[in-house]
């Protein structure tokens, strides 16, 4: 099989899956993807295709074309790209992937990195897990592939995407000053088998060595601590404004209101006070990576 057969074959496969749906409460991202969908069904009509032939051509079904060009699902780059090239576009349709990638994601994550990327301090807290920022694309896979009721391959895929492309917050000039405080619990939970834990671990290892992250550990033997409650992430701006959350406090909503900020901070402060210091969680990580 060539290159050509072998890339329309996983564009076939790829087309007998759901695909990404439009979420019908991200105005920004309905409006992107309606015009880059009018767009398509403008050009395929100029050129004389009808949406089976111009399918065929692409490597996708006559039904998934309908929905694309009605704006009712999100194109793939690799859909775009080939448009482009079927309808001699002369890169127009492809360079429509710049607006699509950027509301492809959904809007929850999307906000979430942006704020992430505004931050100059960012600290979290998890209590269950590894934290998104943390993970390593495996790890999120296992994770997200874990929901009940279960995700989509395609849908799984998609969030796994999202939650990388948050990891940017790491490669920003200037760097943010970053903070994490993980469970051992979580640490110690061998998600996606065991070379995807050590693969998870060794990533920890990594980023906590990182000059503007500080990464610690709450131990086991930790019996109570302020945490309990759940979740926790304080993000500070340039301006000196800032914006927290917590599981466990004001019905888990994110907060600007500088009393109930402050109501975080003591929590998350006294959470870090009791966990063990970043040597010692560094320490512990590679000890539980000669474990495995």
């Amino acid at each position: 099989m060539s290159v050509d057969e072998a890339d329309t074959a996983r564009l076939k496969t790829e087309a007998d899956e759901p695909g990404w749906e439009v979420d019908p409460d991200d105005e920004w991202g309905v409006a992107v993807i309606a015009t880059v969908g009018r767009q398509l069904k403008l050009r395929r009509e100029a050129v004389g295709m009808r949406a089976a032939e111009f399918g065929e051509a692409v490597g996708y079904g006559e039904d998934l074309v309908y929905k694309i060009e009605g704006g009712k699902r999100i194109p793939r780059q690799e859909y775009l790209y080939k448009a482009d090239e079927v309808l001699g576009a002369d890169g127009l349709i492809a360079a429509t992937w710049e607006d699509v990638k950027t509301v492809r994601y959904p809007k929850r994550v999307r906000e979430l990195g942006k704020l992430e990327a505004m931050a100059v301090e960012i600290g979290v807290y998890e209590c269950n897990s590894i934290n998104g920022l943390l993970q390593t694309p495996d790890h999120a896979r296992a994770v997200i592939s874990a929901a009940q009721p279960p995700y989509s391959p395609d849908d799984v895929e998609r969030m796994v995407a999202a939650r990388l492309a948050r990891r940017s917050v790491f490669e920003r000039d200037p760097a943010p000053s970053i903070h994490f405080v993980l469970e051992e619990a979580a640490l110690r939970r061998p998600i996606g088998g065991t070379m995807v834990w050590r693969g998870q671990l060794e990533h920890l290892l990594e980023v906590g060595r990182l000059h503007n992250v500080v990464l610690q550990v709450m131990p086991l033997n930790s019996a109570v601590h302020s945490g309990l409650d759940g979740r926790i992430e304080v993000l500070k701006f340039p301006d000196g404004t800032a914006v927290g959350r917590s599981d466990g406090a004001f019905n888990g909503r994110p907060t600007s209101d500088p009393k109930q900020l402050r109501v975080l901070e003591l929590r998350y402060g006294t959470i870090r006070a009791q966990a063990l210091s970043p040597g010692e969680s560094l320490t512990l990580i590679e000890q539980l990576l000669g474990e495995t």
